[in-house]
């Protein structure tokens, strides 16, 4: 069901060893589609997705470097368990990114050929990352997408679940699956509607071409690019908000989008936290300074 990737194989680190992971650690590398070939069934070897708590900030990263960070089938599982141990936490914000200069290169084509003939293993590919991405949709916290690099197909599902995205003006953007006769989960076209317009979405999706991190700015794909927005700044600006003022918001944003005028919930939280003891507070700190 995702934007599938090509490519001549794997691109092994110029050392030939694991890689190893640590918060913020970037590693240069050529850009490249993949299809990773492996055998048949749901097996992840090692973690796909790397949750490290800094201060109030969860950073999520995708870490299969071998593979251009594509997420196998079983990786929705994973990444649907890595927001809920975000969800638990005292984490006020999720920053999700990829390693190795490479957001994700999309569905591991691996997973496709054993599905062949199988519909309910195509259900369930299809069920598994739809329950991810409406999990990461629903998390109470802001959710930020930093991009760099390829980012397809899956990739930028995963990045249009979250509330903003930040790109790199070398990150790279594709939905692909016309290439191979398949098509996009309906709640991922609709999310890209919203986000380009339906004129570009269908230049995305019917010639199946890539644009920069510079063009999906101008288009609305991306809301911020970097160095000029940088996602570590743009984390530091919520986080100095109101936690409560966040939630309330974020809730609000996704009611608008639904559709939604009026809410007597909202009605509720805005007379609650109008007549509420921080609002005075942040206005007498704002004004002492």
């Amino acid at each position: 069901m995702l934007a599938p990737t090509f490519a001549r194989g794997p691109r092994l680190h110029r050392t030939g060893a694991a890689e190893p992971f640590w918060p913020g650690r970037r590693v240069a590398g050529v850009p490249a589609f993949f299809m990773q070939t492996k055998p048949p069934g749901d097996v992840i070897e090692a973690a796909m997705f790397r949750l490290i708590h800094d201060g109030e900030i969860a950073r999520l990263t995708l870490d299969r470097p071998e593979a251009r960070n594509a997420i196998p089938g079983a990786g929705w599982d994973e990444l649907a368990e890595r927001i809920d141990e975000a969800a638990a936490s005292a984490a006020r914000l999720l920053l999700i990114s990829g390693a190795d200069d490479t957001f994700c290169a999309g569905a591991d084509l691996g997973d496709f050929k054993a599905m062949r003939g199988d519909e309910a293993a195509c259900v369930r590919f299809r069920e598994r990352m739809r329950a991810a991405l409406e999990r990461l949709r629903e998390l109470a916290i802001p959710t930020v997408a930093r991009i760099d690099g390829p980012c397809y197909g899956a990739g930028v599902a995963l990045a249009m679940a979250c509330d903003l995205r930040v790109a790199s003006r070398n990150a790279r953007f594709a939905i692909t699956p016309a290439k191979i006769g398949i098509s996009y989960p309906q709640e991922d076209v609709h999310r890209l509607v919203e986000l380009v317009g339906p004129g570009q979405a269908a230049r995305f999706l019917f010639t199946a071409q890539g644009v920069d991190g510079i063009e999906a700015y101008a288009i609305g794909l991306v809301e911020l690019l970097e160095p000029d927005g940088g996602a570590d700044a743009v984390a530091a600006a919520i986080l100095g908000n109101s936690s409560e003022s966040l939630a309330a918001l974020k809730r609000a944003i996704r009611l608008a989008v639904g559709g939604c005028r009026s809410d007597a919930g909202q009605d509720t939280r805005f007379d609650t936290l109008i007549g509420g003891e921080e609002l005075a507070l942040r206005l007498e700190a704002l004004r002492r300074k």
